[in-house]
Parts: C-alpha cells; sequence; structure tokens
C-alpha cells in the first residue's frame, strides 16, 4: 500500500464513506431541473464524449441466483475492505486524467439531489460517472430520467438497500452488510435489474454501499458481469466534509486517480469544493474522463 493510499484509508476513519447518513433531505432538495440537456457529442473538458450511452451496449450470460448459491454459498471469505481481488482504485492510464465519480445513496436521509454540483459540472462540460441506488432512483424518477440521456455522465450500479458487500453479514460504519451469497446477489441484481429496464443495457460498473467488500462477494460481482470499482482519493469524507476541506483533498488528486464524491446532499460541501478543485486541476493539466472512456 503506498503512502497516498493509507492517507486515504486514514482519512476514512470514523464513518465517512457512509454517505447516506447526513441530515435528511426535504422536497427543496429535489427542486426539479430545467432548461434543455447539453448537446450530445460536444467537448467535455477537453475529452470528446465518445459515446451517448449511459453503459455498454454489451450483455453478459445471465447468472441466477440459485447458481450463484451453488458456487459461493459455502466459500469462506479472506479479506474485507477496499483491495479484494478484481476491485479497481484508479485508471490503468499514464495520462493525466481522473475520473470523478459520485454516489447518490438514497434511504432515510440519502435521497437528496445536488443540483449545484451537477449543474456546475455541465457547466464546465466535466464528464463523470453516477454510481446511483435503487431508493434513489424510486425517489428521483424525473432527475434519473433526464441524468440517463446525458451524454456527459454515465450510470453505474450504487446496489439496491445500499449494503456492505459480505457473505457473513459484516457491517460498517454501522451499517449492516448483506448476510450470505444470496444477499450479496439482491444486493447486486436487484438495481442492476432496474438499471437494464430503465437504460436499456446493463451497467458495467459496480460499487457497495460503503465501498466495502470481501474477496467472495467481489467474485460475485464479476459473474454478474460487473466491474467492482473503488476509489483512490476519498473526495468529500462521506459528504461530510467543508468546502476547504473537498477542495484540498480533490486538487490534489493525480493522474489515474478515481474520486469518490457524493451527489445526494445538497447542504454539503461537494458542489462548493469541486467547483474550486476542478479549475485548478484543469490548469494543471489534468482532464476528466467517465469511467467507461478509461477501463476496457
Amino acid at each position: 500500500m503506498t503512502p497516498s493510499r493509507r492517507a486515504v484509508m486514514a482519512a476514512m476513519a470514523g464513518g465517512m464513506l457512509v454517505g447516506c447518513a447526513g441530515p435528511k433531505s426535504t422536497t427543496n432538495d429535489r427542486t426539479s431541473e430545467s432548461g434543455p440537456p447539453p448537446v450530445p457529442g460536444s467537448t467535455v473538458a477537453g475529452t470528446p464524449t465518445s459515446t451517448p450511452s449511459a453503459t455498454a451496449p454489451t450483455t453478459t450470460p445471465a447468472v441466477t441466483r440459485a447458481e450463484i448459491v451453488a458456487r459461493y454459498g459455502h466459500a469462506v471469505p479472506h479479506s474485507w475492505g477496499f483491495d479484494a481481488p478484481g476491485v479497481v482504485h484508479e485508471l490503468p492510464t499514464r495520462k493525466p486524467s481522473i475520473a470523478l465519480t459520485f454516489d447518490a445513496c438514497g434511504g432515510p436521509g440519502g435521497s437528496g439531489y445536488d443540483q449545484a454540483l451537477i449543474d456546475f459540472l455541465r457547466k464546465r462540460e466535466v464528464p463523470a460517472t453516477l454510481f446511483i441506488n435503487s431508493r434513489w432512483i424510486d425517489a428521483n424518477p424525473a432527475i434519473f430520467r433526464r441524468l440517463s440521456a446525458e451524454p456527459l455522465f454515465e450510470i453505474a450500479n450504487h446496489g439496491t438497500r445500499h449494503r456492505p458487500l459480505s457473505v457473513t453479514g459484516r457491517s460498517a460504519y454501522g451499517i449492516p452488510g448483506t448476510r450470505s451469497a444470496a444477499e450479496v446477489y439482491d444486493e447486486i441484481a436487484g438495481n442492476r435489474a432496474k438499471l437494464t429496464r430503465l437504460l436499456g443495457a446493463p451497467p458495467c460498473w459496480f460499487r457497495s454501499g460503503t465501498a466495502y467488500c470481501d474477496d467472495v462477494a467481489a467474485r460475485i460481482v464479476t459473474d454478474l458481469g460487473e466491474t467492482f470499482v473503488s476509489f483512490s482519493v476519498n473526495g468529500d469524507g462521506g459528504a461530510t466534509f467543508t468546502p476547504e476541506q473537498v477542495r484540498t483533498t480533490v486538487a490534489a488528486a493525480q493522474g489515474g486517480s478515481i474520486v469518490l464524491c457524493h451527489m445526494n446532499h445538497p447542504k454539503g460541501g461537494t458542489a462548493r469544493g469541486i467547483a474550486a478543485a476542478v479549475p485548478h486541476l484543469l490548469a494543471n493539466g489534468h482532464s476528466f474522463v467517465r469511467l467507461s472512456d478509461a477501463l476496457h
């Protein structure tokens, strides 16, 4: 583990990746958007939007719940955290590219919508990958439809109930994890089915609630045709950072970083912090990409 990675781990102590533990949102947090969407195919922060689709057009053979239980029902995990085999933490590139990713966790206290953040990304034509939980979609159907239609953004799977992904019930930051291979399947596949129905194609990327997983659960993600994406920069501390903390943390991101922030806490410091960090990164030669633009 590199010194920078250890610093990220330390910054997360005390439950800063929960992302759903902030103040409960009000209806004013989910203000309807206005104005036309950006023109498809426009140049995005120096990077052309290569495809208008929110997901890759490929599909994978169906794997049933029973098959997952048969394969992994008695498997014993050997790791727990952010570093299971097959989990992606950074972009495989030498270019100064950075992937901004934003979680929308849903549920009590986590179904708000940070319109100021999204409007800033649109204005500056900064692409991003949005990890969206099933409960957030249910709370914000019209907003989800618009976001999913914009080539600036791609939609990824943030689970059905926002659970840490475990086959033994391990918890993270007070959030109980899935308790078996069957529950891991449900956590991934429930929202995968919803996103596939809404988007017309299955999502490529998965991140669990809290980003925790064990190695058995990570293999199940792969078997279901998705890639578990973690992070290398904890950009907003689970939506607990002040704007200055977000600015300082995100502005220090290096090329190849995957930055984790949140888009479901409009009263937090994420929007203002990102708005301050992005110009600094652009001025220093960085560009921004969606995960699908950099991961193959």
